[in-house]
């Protein structure tokens, strides 16, 4: 019987699994893909948004000559931090469901997974769910959605040099997509429903995505909306009436959102439209007792809300928490 079983092993449920082993609780942290699996699928130039210092858990330092740091930097460090407090993570380990047992005043699950295609089951007195959202995107609903070319992630630019690339979004990763494809040696078209770019890009990304589309060193389709993908073209519609533009590539970066299945499915409520999570926002403890919340999940669809730098700080209000009962 675990105190608690942690699932997934980004910088969230590392920080809680580091709050447990300072607490002296059994726990073991259950990842389907890998260590940091979303920061290490992220684009392979990619900067941070924030300062190393908070990037940083468990007090260990985020040394980097860099003013912000870089996505490789960022898989070093963790791997550090893993590294330095031992962490119990099983990797490639696939959370199926959650069963609640017990009551409220002593909560138990079973964890049931998939190793490899073999099941597996956990027993544990507690659970935190840290899940985040990277792995599901917003998807368009669109004809030719799934064909090749198209993807929702981004990686690098090199193969898109000389070649027509769209990107869907007006937010952070399609303006910066876009302008790193440029810079490659792609001709690039940044279609986005909306009127202008999005209010949330950093003050030192926009005037550089502005200021190429003014030059129509990037072409602009605002107040457009994407209608088909073909092989080598995407169908749109906007102010300028029904259109196909070449493209050879597609980059659908219109966002992503949590997978509320394990939740619901545990019997914790969950906004439908918000896809909030019912919890407790001082211990992050959901409607069913026992079960936590961590990290990017807490906050739904509003992804924006919740990065590194203030979800790491959930472990110690979990465990925190953990204690108290355990002490009652």
């Amino acid at each position: 019987m675990l105190d608690v079983a942690i699932i997934g092993a980004g910088p969230a449920g590392l920080a809680v699994a580091i709050a447990a082993t300072q607490a002296h609780l059994e726990y073991e942290v259950l990842e389907k893909g890998i260590l940091v699996n979303s920061i290490f699928h992220f684009p392979r130039n990619m900067i941070f948004f924030t300062t190393a210092e908070l990037l940083e858990i468990g007090g260990l330092p985020f040394v980097t000559p860099y003013e912000k740091p870089t996505q490789p930097e960022g898989l070093k460090y963790y791997r550090r931090v893993a590294e330095a407090y031992d962490l119990r993570v099983a990797m490639d380990e696939t959370v199926t469901a959650i069963r609640p047992e017990g009551t409220a005043g002593a909560p138990s699950f079973v964890v049931e997974s998939a190793h490899q295609g073999q099941g597996r089951s956990r027993r544990a007195r507690h659970v935190v769910l840290a899940t985040g959202y990277y792995d599901h995107p917003n998807r368009l609903g669109v004809p030719g959605e799934d064909l090749p070319h198209v993807s929702h992630y981004y990686r690098e630019p090199h193969a898109y040099f000389r070649r027509k690339v769209m990107v869907v979004g007006g937010k952070n990763s399609a303006a910066i997509v876009a302008l790193e494809l440029y810079r490659s040696g792609a001709s690039v078209t940044l279609v986005h429903r909306g009127a202008q770019l999005g209010a949330s890009i950093k003050y030192w990304i926009r005037p550089d995505i502005e200021n190429r589309i003014k030059e129509a060193k990037v072409t602009a389709r605002f107040e457009t909306r994407v209608v088909e993908i073909r092989k080598d073209a995407v169908v749109v519609e906007g102010p300028r009436g029904r259109e196909e533009i070449e493209a050879e590539a597609v980059f659908l970066l219109t966002g992503y959102h949590p997978d509320c299945a394990l939740l619901t499915g545990a019997g914790v409520r969950v906004d439908a439209a918000t896809l909030v999570p019912e919890h407790d926002p001082q211990t992050l403890e959901t409607n069913v007792a026992g079960l936590y919340v961590a990290g990017a999940v807490v906050s739904g669809r509003e992804t924006g809300r919740i990065f590194i730098e203030n979800g790491r700080f959930h472990g110690q209000a979990i465990v925190e928490s953990i204690r108290r009962r355990r002490q009652a």
